[in-house]
């Protein structure tokens, strides 16, 4: 009945504006649909439904101030790798908002972050068929131009329901050099922060009296001057026994700090993070990518080939303690080391580990159930690395038709923290070469070699790529990663692919016939379990 009256107020909404002729239509269509075959040298499942796919429709108007939303979703039967329980179809996403100079109402589904979403992000990444958008009721407004707030309640989206627990958050940021034309000038911009968020969930444990209303809080601040930066947030969160932390009672804690400097030719990026017991969901009783309230930015580079990005890490809300460093040089043209056409040159360094975790008292072992966990204290660290990473990439430009990119990576990867799979400690050295020749002003083609090595679990890959591309939106590519000294010999697999793009404008297809092979896919330091597959995807994107 609720989905009826949205949609014949939508329906009435967008006749209104076209009888008026003052109206803006946008809208996305987009289709992932993939034939499955069975291998099972490569691992490839045989799949009982071998066509499957993830479908979704945006639909958006807007007149004035005035904007209404909806979108259908159709999850036949999701893909391999999608989480199962976003099975079904349906209009999980609709909305009404409007806007003033000043303020603005939005009811119905929205997303919505705080400061650096330490105690609230909500978004969508289909890639990772992950989607907590907040269903309910958002109101901002700019009351002065140093003082903006935010406030909110509502329920989280879990796949084509809603979650259990009720989110009420406001959030409130001061920009002090807007307060008076005298500090608009001031060369030094300082801002501050602060959030609250609490979800209400009925405790209907049998064992354990849970806490039903848990508030998580932060504060924050950013100071800028000429080129440099520096912001911190620190969080905290009162217990919160749930699934992901063994329904322990002890506090949580998290704290951010970045300082950037960039000035030209040159750019310094340096962070710290430290988090302990800070995953917090809509839901305790909900474990994996859903009813997330909160973001725990992980500390590591997305690399973007297959062999340098095979062992991506993903932040650990519940205990981990990470510094990254980064460091960037455009070497000038006409110089020594720049050449004619000059040089771009980054080094990162990234390490994540434990926090040191202390039984509560002799006879306690840690995370049992019912008590505090365990005793921990801030900037103290544990013994066991979680992931590390150095990299050297190389961009470099020969001639008018030659450019080419050149990277090392070293990884030290936990994988039975990274994924969950306890295959030991990698330690991987991975190198790459990508050349691209500009053929001609609508001719183009890209050559691309990889190696991986490694002394551990399936040891060395080596991976190849050749992609043309054409001007009018043409392209092609045929690739192979081949894991040519596995251990077993029947698994020196050759995962080849072949791949088929047209661009149309705002419509894009890709048609791609291959292997994938098993791994850990990851967006913005989230992640999800892809197991191997083998067979043809089809995709179709357009937008009007």
């Amino acid at each position: 009945m609720r989905l009826i009256c949205w949609v014949l107020l939508f329906s009435a909404f967008f006749y209104q504006l076209i009888a008026q002729q003052d109206w803006q239509i946008n809208g996305d269509v987009q289709l992932d649909a993939q034939y499955y075959l069975e291998d099972s040298t490569a691992g490839a499942p045989a799949v009982k439904e071998h066509l499957l796919s993830n479908g979704y429709f945006n639909l958006s108007v807007r007149r004035g101030g005035i904007s209404m939303g909806i979108r259908y979703e159709n999850f036949a039967n999701p893909m391999l790798g999608f989480d199962p329980r976003l099975k079904g179809s349906g209009f999980p996403h609709r909305y009404i908002e409007y806007q003033h100079s000043y303020f603005s109402v939005c009811a119905g589904s929205f997303y919505e972050q705080f400061g650096s979403g330490i105690t609230l992000r909500s978004y969508e990444e289909r890639t990772l068929g992950f989607d907590n958008a907040i269903d309910g009721i958002r109101l901002r407004a700019q009351v002065h131009p140093a003082l903006q707030i935010k406030a909110l309640i509502g329920q989280q989206r879990q796949f084509f329901t809603r979650s259990e627990g009720l989110i009420r958050g406001i959030d409130a940021e001061f920009y002090l050099n807007e307060l008076n034309d005298s500090l608009r000038s001031f060369p030094l911009n300082i801002r501050f922060g602060g959030s609250a968020v609490s979800r209400y969930q009925v405790d209907k444990d049998p064992m354990y009296k849970l806490p039903e209303n848990v508030l998580a809080w932060s504060i924050r601040n950013a100071i800028g001057y000429k080129n440099a930066s520096w912001s911190n947030e620190f969080g905290f969160k009162f217990n919160d026994p749930n699934a992901t932390n063994h329904y322990i009672y002890k506090d949580g804690m998290v704290i951010l700090s970045t300082f950037t400097y960039a000035r030209k030719g040159f750019g310094l990026l340096l962070s710290y993070k430290q988090t302990d017991n800070m995953d917090f969901r809509s839901d305790r009783t909900i474990t994996g990518l859903a009813s997330t309230i909160n973001y725990i930015p992980a500390l590591a580079r997305i690399h973007s080939y297959s062999l340098t990005g095979k062992y991506p890490y993903t932040a650990q809300p519940n205990g981990e303690a990470a510094v990254q460093a980064q460091l960037t040089f455009k070497i000038p043209k006409k110089s020594k080391l720049g050449g004619k056409y000059g040089m771009d040159l980054s080094i990162q360094y990234v390490r994540s580990q434990s926090i040191d975790k202390q039984p509560i008292n002799d006879s306690t072992p840690l995370y049992t159930s019912g008590t505090d966990g365990y005793v921990s204290r801030f900037f103290r660290l544990g013994n066991e690395t979680y992931f590390e990473d150095f990299d050297i990439e190389i961009q470099k430009k020969f001639s008018s038709s030659l450019k080419g990119v050149f990277s090392y990576v070293y990884v030290v990867y936990n994988s039975l923290i990274a994924e969950g799979h306890d295959y030991g400690m990698f330690y991987a050295h991975a190198t790459v070469i990508d050349l691209t020749w500009k053929i001609s002003s609508k001719h183009a083609l890209r050559f691309e070699a990889q190696h991986l090595y490694k002394e551990q679990y399936d040891r060395n890959w080596v991976a190849g790529l050749i992609e043309y591309s054409h001007a009018k939106g043409w392209f092609f590519s045929i690739s192979d990663n081949f894991n040519y000294q596995h251990p077993d010999p029947t698994k020196r697999i050759h995962y080849y692919s072949f791949h088929l793009t047209k661009n149309i404008q705002a419509t894009r297809v890709s048609l791609t016939y291959g292997k994938t092979f098993e791994g850990i896919t990851c967006v913005g330091g989230v992640c999800r379990y892809m197991p191997a597959t083998y067979g043809i995807l089809l995709s179709f994107n357009t937008s009007f």
